[in-house]
């Protein structure tokens, strides 16, 4: 309990200190400092908002008439913003999403018909081992043989 009121007692002598050495300008009110108001200024400088421009590739040529945006490379302008060469992008990363689900579902299915096809001609992994091994013994016996 002692120790706790020196704790306080040097806490507080800090924070006395620290009210003398702050700026003149902030105001001390019920032990809070606050700023005092100042009107907001107009910037001195005028700021255009022209987006900036980007001199399109060959490949985001590409990009650009395979998403959609343009028909033909003709009336692809000489600059683009780079907006409109993300969102380009973004289609196509859509698109390609989207025909890597369908190819896995396609696969997907391919493999579970050929899996009932090997069941119905009961070819199974461990019988395909089975001779697999049965052979490269019979390979080996007749090599042994020739020696």
């Amino acid at each position: 309990m002692h120790r706790r009121r020196n704790c306080f007692r040097l806490c507080e002598r800090d924070v006395s200190t620290l009210r003398l050495t702050r700026n003149t300008n902030l105001k001390i009110i019920n032990g809070f400092c606050t700023k005092p108001q100042e009107s907001p200024k107009p910037p001195s400088y005028s700021y255009n908002h022209r987006v900036p421009l980007h001199k399109p590739t060959d490949w985001e040529r590409k990009i650009l008439i395979w998403s959609g945006r343009f028909k033909k490379e003709e009336e692809i302008p000489e600059t683009i913003s780079f907006e409109m060469l993300d969102a380009a992008k973004n289609k196509i990363r859509v698109k390609i999403s989207y025909l890597m689900i369908a190819l896995t579902v396609a696969g997907c299915i391919f493999m579970v018909i050929e899996g009932k096809k090997a069941v119905r001609r009961n070819e199974s992994l461990t019988s395909m081992n089975l001779e697999k091994k049965a052979r490269l013994r019979e390979e080996a016996a007749m090599k042994a043989k020739a020696e």
